[in-house]
């Protein structure tokens, strides 16, 4: 894969009538870095964010070996490389499934909410006495941007006696929660995390691992989250508050926050309507969450010889992709400069959580060339950070 120091190097290199992925592995390094270091516990990439071996790679080489596996595809590919830890975290999976990550990669951690997920875990390990079970307790997603309620969690009224039956059948026991992706106020895990303490003690049951799952945000346009730092603080105080403190370990699964950085694509401009741009990605591509979840992402926007354009006076735009089902609409509005035409490109940035793991190839798109870029990502959770670390050793 080609190396440029930037996308305008990309656009007059790689003709753009194929969108270009354009990784980032330094963000990625430089994020996985920072969760090593400073979340007070074991930290477990998850994988379904997004599975390029690029990105992989850079997040093995930060120091994260454990991984949160989701389909058999996942624990293929990571159980291939050497010196990982998987944990099979989805709460319903195919007995198959379990089995092979059992039997055949050797899994011994395996999340449920439910007692037929239970009975399911147990029969497809053959009564296993070596499990690390994680319970999934249901939380709300008061403080998140996309709500992750409903489908998964054992309800109030059903954890407890679920927790028990999973301590007997466990040799270590665990429960997590996922308070919804984009959380924008760290006290949502404090609020879930007392929760949390609470059907313990209704459990009466002794617990070796709380997971405080994902939902750790990054930087978009309009979606600013204070510090990473103050979601480690408060934590670390609501776990040291809990009656299990002393003895549990501490887990969490971040995906978006790991990767969001790590990844752009530059699209071409094939026509435009007033003010809404027809690209040749889209809905059904890499911006699935800019047209279903409404997201904004950081855009730059250059002329088709690599030639940045005037940024000096912006305009708001929509962004039609490239597919014939109008569905395939990204609202934005993406701040651009008025006078972009056919032929121009655009970079949108930070679209490395859950961008190429969503593309698909309806009406025959969904293809994309890929290149490696060394600047900086067009927002970043981590720069701030990483200067005032520098900063602070002159």
């Amino acid at each position: 894969m080609d190396i440029y120091p930037a996308a305008a190097e990309v656009i007059r290199d790689v003709p753009v009538d194929q969108p270009v992925l354009c990784l980032r592995p330094h963000a990625a390094t430089r994020a996985a870095r920072w969760f090593v270091e400073h979340f007070p516990g074991e930290t477990l990439y998850a994988v379904k964010a997004n599975s390029s071996p690029v990105i992989i790679d850079a997040l093995r080489d930060a120091g994260i070996r454990h991984f949160d596996v989701a389909s058999v595809t996942e624990l293929r590919t990571i159980g291939a490389l050497p010196g990982t830890t998987m944990h099979v975290m989805h709460p319903v999976k195919s007995r198959r499934f379990i089995a092979e990550a059992y039997y055949d990669f050797g899994v011994r951690t395996f999340a449920l909410d439910s007692e037929a997920e239970l009975e399911k875990i147990e029969d497809a390990t053959g009564g296993a006495k070596d499990l690390t079970l994680i319970v999934r307790v249901a939380c709300p997603s008061t403080y998140s941007e996309i709500s992750l309620e409903g489908k998964f969690g054992a309800p109030w009224n059903e954890a407890p006696a679920l927790i028990r039956g999973a301590r007997q059948k466990s040799e270590t026991l665990g429960i997590s929660f996922h308070g919804g992706s984009q959380m924008m106020c760290a006290a949502g895990y404090g609020q879930v995390l007392r929760n949390v303490s609470q059907q313990i003690v209704r459990a009466a049951t002794m617990v070796d691992i709380i997971d405080v799952g994902g939902g750790f945000p990054a930087r978009y346009p309009g979606r600013e989250p204070p510090a990473l730092e103050s979601y480690m603080a408060e934590i670390r105080a609501a776990f040291d508050r809990m009656a299990v403190g002393y003895s549990c370990q501490l887990w969490c699964e971040p995906g978006r926050a790991l990767v969001a950085e790590a990844e752009s694509v530059i699209v071409k401009v094939d026509g435009r309507r007033g003010d809404t741009l027809y690209i040749n990605d889209g809905a059904f591509g890499t911006l699935y969450d800019a047209a279903h979840c409404k997201w904004v992402f950081p855009v730059q926007a250059y002329s088709s010889r690599g030639i940045p354009l005037d940024s000096h006076s912006l305009a708001p735009f929509g962004l039609y992709g490239p597919t014939c089902d109008s569905a395939d609409f990204l609202p934005g509005p993406f701040m651009l400069p008025p006078g972009i035409g056919e032929g121009d490109c655009i970079e949108i940035g930070n679209i490395g959580a859950y961008g190429r793991v969503m593309a698909g190839h309806f009406n025959g798109y969904g293809y994309h060339g890929e290149a490696i870029l060394t600047d900086e990502p067009m927002l970043s959770m981590y720069a701030d950070e990483e200067n005032r670390a520098v900063s602070g050793l002159r």
